[in-house]
C-alpha cells in the first residue's frame, strides 16, 4: 500500500520583498516541480508586499494548473485557505522558499506559529537570531567550537567617522563590509583601504539599517547544508567554493563566475570538521528543516560566516547539488523535511 503523507494540500511560498524577489521566484517554483504528487497536493503562493495570490496548483497525480496574473486567487490570511475553483482548500503545510523579508526573517514564521500551521524552516525566534549576521555571530560567541572574525557594529545615525577610526585601529585592511540582514551578497563590499570604508558602509545602509564591518579572513571558503529529519541532525558533503571574483558575491553565486567543487577535494579529517562543527551550529542555535553554513577555513582555523536560513532551491543550487552528491533524491529529501514536522 502506498504510503499516505502527513499533509494533504501543501503550499510553496515564494516571492519576497527584497532585493531577493527573482531567485525565491524560481527556487519557489523548482522546489513545487520536485514535490511528490503522490503525496501532496502542492500550492504555489507568491507572496510580495503582503498580497498573497495563488500562481499555480497541481492535485496529486495531476498537471501543474497556473492562473493569469491578473486572475490568481487571493489567500484567505485569517486562517491560511484559498477558494479554487469554488472549492475552499484549508493548506495544512507551509514549504516557505522566500528569501529575505519576511520569510527569512521570522515574520512569516510567526504568523504560522499563530495559526499552528507547521512549516519548513526554524522557529521564529531562531530565524530572527539567524538572519541577522551580527545577532547570529553573538550567540556563538562563546560556543566554544568555531572561530569567528573579529567585526565593528554599526548603527545607522552613528558616527561614520568614528567607526572608521575604530575598524583602522583594530583591524587590518581588506575588511568586509556587510548589511547585518539580507542574503545574495547584496550591499556587500571588499574595502581595501580606510578611504573606502565611509562610502561602502553607507552603501550597506541601502539594504537596512544595520551594518557590520568584519575582518576579511584569507582562506578556503567552504558551504555546508545541514537538515533535520525530525530525529537526527544530518550534514551534508561540504562544498568549496572557488571564485574569480573577488569574493562569493551575487555573480558568483549566480552568474558562473565560481567554482563549486562537491564534495570538496580535502583532507577527511577537514571534511569531518565541517560536517560535525556545521551539525553542532545547528543544533546549538535550535534550527529546524534545512539550513546552509558558510565557512573560511585559514591557519588551520574554521571561521564561521553566516547561516543561511531560506537557501537557495534553483536547479543550479548548492542545496541540490548536495543532495545528489550525497546519493539522495531531491523528491525524497524535501518529503523528509516535511513529515519530520
Amino acid at each position: 500500500m502506498k504510503h499516505m503523507g502527513k499533509y494533504n494540500a501543501v503550499a510553496v511560498i515564494y516571492g519576497s520583498d527584497t532585493s531577493e524577489s527573482e531567485l525565491s521566484c524560481r527556487s519557489g517554483e523548482y522546489v513545487a516541480s520536485r514535490l511528490d504528487d503522490s503525496l501532496y497536493d502542492v500550492y504555489e503562493i507568491f507572496a510580495r508586499f503582503g498580497v498573497w495570490s495563488l500562481a499555480a496548483f497541481r492535485k496529486k497525480n495531476s498537471v501543474r494548473v497556473t492562473f493569469p496574473q491578473e486572475a490568481r486567487p487571493e489567500i484567505d490570511k485569517n486562517d491560511f485557505s484559498v477558494m479554487v475553483f469554488g472549492e475552499k482548500v484549508k493548506l495544512d503545510y507551509a514549504f516557505i522558499v522566500q528569501h529575505g523579508f519576511p520569510g527569512e526573517t521570522g515574520q512569516l514564521q510567526g504568523y504560522f506559529e499563530m495559526l499552528s500551521i507547521p512549516f519548513s524552516t526554524s522557529s521564529s525566534f531562531v530565524s530572527s537570531v539567524v538572519f541577522d549576521k551580527y545577532s547570529c555571530k553573538c550567540c556563538l560567541k562563546d560556543a566554544g567550537f568555531v572561530s569567528l572574525a573579529p567585526e565593528v557594529f554599526v548603527r545607522k545615525g552613528d558616527d561614520i567617522s568614528m567607526v572608521c577610526s575604530k575598524v583602522a585601529d583594530t583591524m587590518t585592511f581588506p575588511v568586509f563590509v556587510k548589511p547585518t540582514a539580507g542574503g545574495s551578497s547584496f550591499g556587500v563590499t571588499k574595502v581595501k583601504d580606510l578611504e573606502e570604508l565611509n562610502s561602502a558602509i553607507n552603501f550597506a545602509f541601502t539594504e537596512g539599517d544595520t551594518v557590520i564591518v568584519e575582518q576579511a579572513i584569507c582562506g578556503q571558503e567552504f558551504t555546508c547544508g545541514v537538515y533535520s529529519d525530525g530525529k537526527n541532525v544530518i550534514a551534508l558533503p561540504e562544498v568549496e567554493i572557488i571564485t574569480d571574483c573577488e569574493f562569493f558575491d551575487y555573480d558568483a553565486k549566480y552568474n558562473g563566475a565560481s567554482q563549486e567543487i562537491c564534495p570538496a577535494q580535502i583532507p577527511s579529517a577537514l571534511s569531518d570538521e565541517i560536517r560535525r562543527t556545521s551539525e553542532k551550529i545547528f543544533s546549538y542555535l535550535g534550527c529546524a528543516g534545512f539550513v546552509r553554513m558558510d565557512f573560511i577555513y585559514s591557519g588551520e582555523k574554521l571561521y564561521f560566516l553566516e547561516v543561511n536560513n531560506v537557501p537557495g532551491m534553483t536547479s543550479a543550487s548548492i542545496i541540490p547539488k548536495m543532495v545528489r552528491a550525497a546519493g539522495l533524491d531531491i523528491t525524497a529529501f524535501l518529503s523528509t523535511i516535511i513529515e519530520s514536522k
